[in-house]
């Protein structure tokens, strides 16, 4: 039987529900593992769940009705718990459905040693996050979030802030992403009091833009971001041109250069083979596609890989918008 039950925060489930309107009540349901209420509203009701093994006063061990294996976070809800208690609905603030052993074993790790504030405030930025891109973002952003601000605390309280030598190039390639970082902030000074730097913003960006992308570490990304910087010189000292980055040309630009280095690097580059549609372009904008040879050239030397002529076409495509005054 399906009802529903009045619930708060981030539950994090497993299949794909679109946005629904309950009792006057918006509720915004993501496709990888979570609905993120808004306000108070009625979402579906999990199976009951019992403690498999405690973590923590704050932390407990489960499995849902699937077998899939739960972390279950609220506070005071592992306290003077043993394997096999009912978890208490009300006192559920979040639940992390883990994918595989590893995952499992590293959010275990991280969880039990982390003081409870600080897996809150990483909560709460990361279904930030979620809402303002909407999008599903990989449970390992959570650890990640809060395993960073943990440690940036401490070099805050120690006297030791890092510089983020990215900085820039993050507010110029992933404003969305560094708006998201700066909104962070405020949540950390919220639930913890501590004052971090316009870096951590930065910081916090990167580990967003690294589950988006579906990086495996965050040199991916910093590479990703030199990539596209240097493709962007390309074209700027080829045509002695200042590029206007706030047109919406650029933005499509910098939109397609980012999956343009992803597809690259993961062996997913477009290939519908067109010869004809290629050639046409190819001679219509002669000074562009000599642009692109550029970056082809760039792209063979720097990482060995070949462009296809589906991405020589799109890059010739988006250029020439760029340029255009």
């Amino acid at each position: 039987m399906i009802y529903f039950s009045r619930i708060k925060g981030l539950l994090l489930v497993k299949q794909a529900i679109p946005i629904v309107h309950i009792k006057g009540k918006v509720c915004i349901r993501y496709s990888l593992f979570c609905i993120r209420s808004i306000g108070a509203c009625f979402v579906k009701r999990v199976a009951k769940i019992k403690v498999d093994k405690v973590i923590n006063n704050n932390i407990v061990r489960s499995r849902d009705s699937a077998d899939r294996e739960l972390m279950v976070m609220g506070k005071g809800l592992g306290f003077k718990k043993i394997p096999g208690d009912p978890i208490d609905e009300k006192m559920i603030e979040k639940i992390y459905v883990l994918q595989d052993g590893e995952q499992s074993r590293h959010m275990e790790e991280l969880l039990a040693a982390m003081p409870l504030r600080y897996i809150q405030a990483a909560n709460e930025i990361v279904d930030y996050a979620v809402v303002s891109l909407g999008k599903a973002l990989s449970n390992y952003l959570y650890l990640n979030v809060c395993d960073h601000i943990y440690y940036a605390a401490r070099r805050m309280e120690e006297g030791v802030p890092v510089r983020n030598a990215l900085l820039t190039e993050i507010r110029r390639f992933y404003s969305h992403e560094y708006q998201i970082g700066m909104e962070s902030l405020q949540i950390v000074h919220k639930r913890l009091g501590i004052t971090l730097p316009e870096d951590e913003a930065g910081f916090i960006a990167m580990h967003i833009v690294n589950a988006e992308m579906e990086f495996n570490d965050m040199g991916n990304t910093q590479e990703m971001m030199k990539i596209i910087r240097n493709i962007l010189n390309i074209v700027r000292y080829h045509f002695h041109v200042e590029l206007d980055e706030a047109s919406i040309h650029y933005d499509r630009f910098i939109t397609h250069l980012k999956f343009f280095v992803k597809r690259v690097f993961s062996g997913q580059e477009l290939d519908e083979n067109d010869e004809s549609f290629f050639l046409m372009i190819r001679n219509q904008y002669r000074e562009e596609y000599a642009c692109v040879l550029k970056i082809y050239d760039y792209i063979q030397k720097e990482y060995g890989i070949v462009l296809t002529n589906d991405e020589i076409m799109y890059l010739i495509i988006h250029i020439r918008r760029v340029i255009m005054k």
